[in-house]
Formats: structure tokens, C-alpha cells, sequence
């Protein structure tokens, strides 16, 4: 048997999405920005941002819903969910270029302070924006 858990800490870089199926579950979906900073080989500050597409399930999506906004920092522990072969899944932009974007499915997310309102701080600019991820 194998395990994988993975924990993301970044900052919401839109409103979650709340959605009913029909069976009644509540799914939150929602955007998280990672950063990373760095110094290549000529010296040059590189900053890098991964965005995750996050997936949140029952009362808890609720929450996440209720609480969350657009730059608050939150806490995701879960596991990833790639396509049939385990890899990120691909999807397409507006302007046809290929993407490719990471789902965690959440089993636990916690709210961190700062973000939204409190602060202006938003994720750095990155070539791929939560608005090119495809539809879940």
C-alpha cells in the first residue's frame, strides 16, 4: 500500500466556487498560488508561482465558501488527483497555447490570517491564472 499527502499553503487567487450536486454534496472549488523565489545562475531574482486548482467536499466546502475570498491565505492538506495516468491534467487557453494544472482533492483546510481586506498583497503575476484553469 502507498501513501501520498500533500500540504499547500499559498493565497486564494479568486472567490471559491460552491456548487450542489445533484445528490445534494456541496463542492468547493478554489485557486491557490504558491510562491517561490529564487536566484539563477547570473544572479537574476527569478519568482515563480504554481497555482493548484483545489477541490473541497461537504460541510467543510460550505465554509471554505462562506469564510474564504480572493487573497486569503489558507492551509490545504490532501492528496492529488491527476488524469488516467497520474499526471497533471492538460487543458487548453483562450489564446491555444497548453497548460497544465494540479487538482488536490482537500481532506483538511485551514484558514490562515492576512490576505483580502486586511492586506494588498496578492499572488505575483504568473503566466497562468486561475481564470485559464478548464472546467472542472
Amino acid at each position: 500500500m502507498t501513501y501520498q499527502n500533500l500540504i499547500v499553503v499559498g493565497r486564494l487567487g479568486k472567490d471559491p466556487e460552491l456548487k450542489y450536486l445533484p445528490s445534494g454534496q456541496a463542492v468547493t472549488t478554489m485557486s491557490v498560488a504558491t510562491d517561490r523565489q529564487y536566484e539563477n545562475a547570473q544572479g537574476e531574482k527569478i519568482k515563480q508561482t504554481t497555482w493548484f486548482r483545489v477541490s473541497v467536499w461537504g460541510k467543510q466546502a460550505e465554509s471554505c465558501n462562506q469564510y474564504l475570498k480572493k487573497g486569503k491565505m489558507v492551509l490545504v492538506e490532501g492528496h492529488l488527483n491527476g488524469d488516467e495516468s497520474g499526471n497533471p491534467r492538460t487543458f487548453t487557453r483562450q489564446d491555444g497555447s497548453v497548460g497544465a494544472s494540479y487538482e488536490v482533492m482537500a481532506q483538511t483546510v485551514r484558514f490562515l490570517g492576512g490576505g483580502g481586506d486586511e492586506q494588498s498583497h496578492e499572488p505575483a503575476p504568473a503566466a497562468t491564472s486561475p481564470d485559464d484553469f478548464a472546467d472542472f
